[in-house]
């Protein structure tokens, strides 16, 4: 089980990610509760998303962090103003059926698929409706456009346009999860259904080492809701995300850093700032953490059985 102090307060935090402008920034934001490494932190991903405490990737385990948002940031989405089913996003005359869906039935009418958006005009995923699906389509893993919280892009029915870069506007189809909320599935070993933004996100993401940050272009490794492994999210943090900086979002601070509840790191003057992961094998592991002088040390992101190869990661925050 992960340690309950650390990991719940990082799902307190990351209860949404953030999306930022429409594009590659969205947050995605999770609320982690937890007086261990992994209850500390609590920051969001990208634009408007939120995790939920569902379980992910094959099996049904517990997350460590607690309910998550996911926030996107970037170039504005393209969305869709005119065009009939089965249109371009480019050239449709409706934006589809309004009202909400269930993402995990994909209940639209013939030629639309459910797709998770911000109906209040913020930058988090926060509800679902159904959207065209575009004439030409984009298959999973395929180069994309459209996205954010608009809630509209040329993927296939079953996935979102996501990992958008911010200046060309250009992201990859990424697939939701299959089955339902308890027994959430992916097509491969090397995905993690990650189930955010109070269950209206639920992304098929790789698994990744917050330590390597083995994620591809400026996406960041961070805590994957609803389950005990990290993930590749994209990163809103823009012009902020240092060290002890202030976060609202799972993936509002730097890669190579987590949004920590602000009671674990010195000084903090918001619900919660950044601080960095550290290697717990590492013999000189608290050098790793900037506020070393102000009492922060590495401290196990996991308080028992950490999953293969995620034995050493480690948080800098005061000592729980």
């Amino acid at each position: 089980m992960p340690r309950t102090n650390l990991a719940t307060i990082l799902s307190l935090l990351l209860g949404a990610t953030a999306l930022a402008a429409c594009s590659g920034g969205k947050n995605e934001s999770e609320s982690a509760s937890t007086t261990n490494a992994s209850n500390a932190s609590n920051a969001s991903n990208g634009t408007g998303e939120t995790s939920s405490s569902s379980s992910g990737g094959m099996a049904t385990t517990t997350s460590a962090s607690g309910s998550a948002t996911d926030s996107a940031t970037g170039t504005t989405a393209a969305t869709a103003t005119s065009g009939t089913t089965g249109c371009n996003i480019f050239d449709c005359t409706d934006m589809g059926t309004v009202g909400m869906c269930d993402i995990w039935a994909q209940d639209c009418p013939d030629g639309e698929k459910c797709m998770p958006y911000a109906d209040d005009g913020g930058n988090a995923w926060n509800a679902t409706k159904c959207s065209p699906v575009d004439r030409n389509a984009a298959g999973i893993g395929e180069e994309c456009m459209g996205g954010g919280v608009s809630g509209v892009d040329n993927c296939v029915k079953g996935s979102m346009c996501y990992y958008v870069d911010g200046e060309t506007g250009l992201g990859v189809c990424v697939a939701f999860c299959t089955g339902n909320p308890d027994a959430p599935m992916c097509q491969t070993l090397e995905e993690v259904c990650s189930i955010s933004n109070d269950g209206v996100l639920i992304l098929c993401r790789k698994n990744c080492n917050p330590l390597l940050q083995d994620c591809e272009g400026s996406a960041a490794c961070l805590p994957a809701s609803g389950t005990d492994k990290f993930v590749c999210i994209v990163d809103a943090s823009g012009d902020t995300g240092a060290p002890g900086d202030p976060c609202e979002y799972l993936n509002s601070c730097d890669p190579g850093l987590l949004c920590a509840d602000a009671q674990f790191v010195p000084g903090c003057q918001a619900s919660g700032c950044c601080t960095e992961f550290c290697d717990l094998n590492d013999p000189n592991k608290d050098d790793a953490c900037s506020k070393k002088g102000e009492g922060v040390t590495c401290e196990a992101y996991y308080e028992m059985d950490p999953p293969p190869g995620l034995e050493n990661i480690g948080v800098c925050i005061l000592p729980p």
